[in-house]
């Protein structure tokens, strides 16, 4: 038996239109994956309405937010789950992302063909999000620029560096704000980074929560093997910029040579 294949396409308001062949009775599963060794829990169902030439629709609203995780897709015929081979994904939508304002909580999907080869969304959903917009990697220093949606940037923001396995270990920025309160930059050059993984975050304002430097807001779900960068070398160490298996921000910390 040949595997279904649905097909997608995202809009700039977050709406997702699956298509699938049609079938009587059937409906459209999205499961969150559960961690490793724990059960399900979380389960979304759509309808699905006829199309021509024997088509199926299915349309994933805006609202309700999903998530954050991974979510599989799959075809529901009474209890039984058949899960689902992608067929043309249309993201179009998603690659000017990054250029649009965004409103708190950020919610962000991004559907994408698991290692196996299954159809899958991605999601994310932030109270405040730092898209991070560009890393410049320079003589003896990184310069990154990034941009808040959600959240702004008065008096007093800064840049944590926040050693991950430091015991607390946290080294702060002053970022350079741009004129509308969103955009900011800054560089690390510090010679006494700890080897180690440093995670970055932005303090908005002194005692507001933190938030996550990532890049969540265009069509690649999965950036770590993707956006790859080279080391620098900072007096005794080499500091290299990537992203986590979450699209957040971090630095590797390793001493040179």
């Amino acid at each position: 038996m040949t595997t279904p294949r649905a097909g997608c396409a995202v809009d700039a308001e977050g709406r997702i239109t699956f298509e699938v062949p049609e079938a009587d009775g059937r409906r459209l599963l999205l499961r969150l994956r559960p961690k490793k060794g724990q059960p399900e829990e979380i389960l979304h169902v759509l309808e699905l309405d006829s199309a021509a030439e024997g088509r199926a629709h299915a349309v994933l609203e805006a609202d309700p937010e999903l998530a954050e995780g991974r979510w599989d897709v799959y075809l529901l015929h009474g209890s039984e789950r058949t899960r689902l081979r992608p067929g043309p994904r249309d993201l179009r939508a998603l690659v000017g992302g990054p250029l649009r304002e965004r409103s708190a909580p950020l919610a962000v999907r991004v559907p994408y063909v698991t290692l196996d080869g299954f159809l899958a969304v991605r999601t994310w959903l932030r109270s405040a999000h730092a898209e991070v917009e560009r890393v410049d990697v320079m003589d003896r220093a990184l310069t990154f620029a990034a941009r808040t949606h959600g959240a702004s940037l008065p008096a007093g923001a800064r840049v944590e560096l926040r050693l991950r396995k430091g015991g607390g270990v946290i080294r702060t920025l002053t970022p350079a704000a741009a004129e509308d309160g969103r955009g900011f930059s800054f560089t690390v050059d510090d010679e006494d980074l700890d080897t180690g993984i440093w995670d970055l975050f932005l303090r908005p304002a002194p005692g507001a929560p933190t938030i996550r430097l990532a890049r969540l807001l265009d069509d690649v779900a999965d950036r770590k093997a993707v956006f790859v960068y080279p080391g620098v070398t900072i007096g005794g160490a080499v500091v290299r910029p990537y992203y986590t298996v979450d699209n957040d921000l971090s630095l590797e910390v390793t001493r040179a040579g």
